[in-house]
Order: structure tokens, then C-alpha cells, then sequence
């Protein structure tokens, strides 16, 4: 009983050693044919990509959209090279197509945060409404492009941190881009006996003396309001998103210096208490 059954055993792996030489033999010529096919096509592929690269770059077109296309040309000659090699083994891809088409639309429904992530991607990077280098602000969150991906783009802000904020939640919401500067806006009040056209050139000097402050936008400083305390003062000036905090705090230090030699105070709200027997 044991040696039919090892008889068996040895027929069957007989019979599959005869099927593989013989698909082998027969077909040989039609697989070396289609991986050569196959290679050349990744080869060509490789080239016209980093050639649409080198074009983007010699007419300083945005980094991101050039990869994004580079990217894009690369999969669809692979694909259709693809096609040709399984075509070279005489495997009909209709069928295959169907399948992959059927399971893209599974696929779709249970990655639809993901693919709405894609789609958004593909607007940012056709649309260019910002790219690697600009400073944005979406929901509250704000930092200087490092990089924009398919799924999502990363900021990073002055303190070094990567902020990864999905592409859905950038296309169709209100977006501030102020390139590579960040707006500091500040307020302070004066006496109303001081004179505020004194008070503007300044606070208007002292803040241009700062080097990291733009030189490119004039600061704006003016009568921002009345209150009970005084005239209020504002200040708007832009600095280098990577050094925002830094610059500001610089320029602020320039301020108040320029006040005190001048001897112009801030005056601090008072409040009268009467007491009663």
C-alpha cells in the first residue's frame, strides 16, 4: 500500500517535471521575447522620464508638477509596454482588464478618504496654488511648504517640526499663502497727548532697522483705534517664516527702545476703587 501510494506521488511530480519542460520548450522563445520587451520598456521608460525631468528644470517649471509628470509618463509606458509583453505569451489582457476594473471599483469605495486625498493631490499639483518654499496657512495651521506629495503635503515651521496635513483638507477651503514671509501683526497704545505722527516714523524707522525684517514691503504703522486708555498704535511688518518668532522679537526689542529714548510710555489701564463707610 505504502509503495502505490509512493508510486503515485512519483508519477504526479513526473507529471508536472513533463508539463514545465514541455511549456518551457514551446515557449521559451515567446518568455525570453517578452521579458527582453519587458526591460527595453522599463529602460525607455526610465530615460523619457528623467528627460520630461530635465526639460521641466531648463524652463524652471515648478519641481513638484515635474516630478508629477515625469511620474505619470513613466506608469503609462510600463503599463502599455506591460501589455505588450503579456500579449507576447498570447494572454489576452480583456479579461484582465474587466478584473482589474471590477476591483478598482471595490477598491474604490473602501479607500475613499484615500482617493479623495489622490484627486486633491492632482489639483494642487496642476493648479499650483502654492508650492515647496511658500508659507500657507490652512485651518488655523500654518508653515512653509517642505514638500507636496499625492496623498498629502508637509510643512515645517521654525522649530523644525513636519506637519503632514492631508490634500483633502486643502482643496476647496479658504487658503492664505504669503510665500516665503509671515505677517506680524501687533498694537499698543500712547498717550493722547503724545504726538502719533513722532510715534509712526519711529516705530516705521526702528522696525526697518531690523535686517530681518522684508525690505521689499514697507511696514504699515498707523492709528489703529481709540479706547479709554489711548490712541492705539498698530504695527504690521513681514518677516522669513523660518525665523518669524526670532525677527519678531527682535524688532519688537527695537521698538520699545526707540520709545524709551524718545520718551514716549505706554500707559497701563488704571482703575479707580472708592470705598464706602
Amino acid at each position: 500500500m505504502n509503495e502505490t501510494s509512493l508510486d503515485q506521488e512519483l508519477q504526479q511530480i513526473q507529471n508536472v517535471y513533463d508539463l514545465l519542460t514541455e511549456f518551457i520548450v514551446q515557449y521559451s522563445f515567446q518568455i525570453v521575447g517578452a521579458v527582453i520587451i519587458l526591460l527595453i520598456g522599463i529602460w525607455i521608460a526610465n530615460k523619457v522620464s528623467n528627460f520630461v525631468v530635465s526639460q521641466f528644470e531648463k524652463h524652471n517649471i515648478d519641481v513638484t508638477l515635474g516630478n508629477f509628470v515625469s511620474n505619470l509618463v513613466r506608469i503609462c509606458i510600463i503599463a502599455m509596454v506591460a501589455i505588450i509583453s503579456l500579449g507576447k505569451l498570447g494572454i489576452s489582457v480583456t479579461p484582465m482588464v474587466a478584473a482589474i476594473g471590477a476591483a478598482s471599483l471595490g477598491a474604490g469605495l473602501a479607500l475613499q478618504g484615500m482617493l479623495a486625498n489622490y484627486a486633491a493631490g492632482v489639483t494642487i499639483i496642476v493648479t499650483r496654488p502654492f508650492v515647496i518654499g511658500n508659507t500657507i496657512e490652512i485651518k488655523g495651521v500654518a508653515g512653509v511648504v517642505k514638500q507636496i506629495q499625492l496623498g498629502l503635503t508637509i510643512l515645517t515651521n521654525e522649530e523644525g517640526e513636519l506637519i503632514s496635513i492631508p490634500n483633502k483638507h486643502i482643496v476647496g477651503e479658504i487658503l492664505h499663502n504669503s510665500h516665503e514671509y509671515k505677517l506680524v501683526d501687533t498694537q499698543f497704545n500712547i498717550d493722547y497727548q503724545t504726538d502719533p505722527q513722532q510715534v509712526i516714523k519711529l516705530i516705521s524707522d526702528a522696525v526697518m532697522s531690523h535686517g530681518g525684517v522684508s525690505q521689499t514691503r514697507t511696514p504699515q504703522v498707523g492709528i489703529n483705534d481709540f479706547n479709554s486708555i489711548g490712541m492705539e498704535i498698530g504695527v504690521r511688518y513681514w518677516v522669513p517664516t523660518n525665523s518669524y518668532f526670532e525677527d519678531k522679537y527682535q524688532a519688537n526689542l527695537a521698538i520699545i527702545k526707540a520709545l524709551k529714548s524718545a520718551d514716549i510710555t505706554i500707559p497701563c489701564p488704571v482703575r479707580e476703587i472708592h470705598l464706602q463707610q
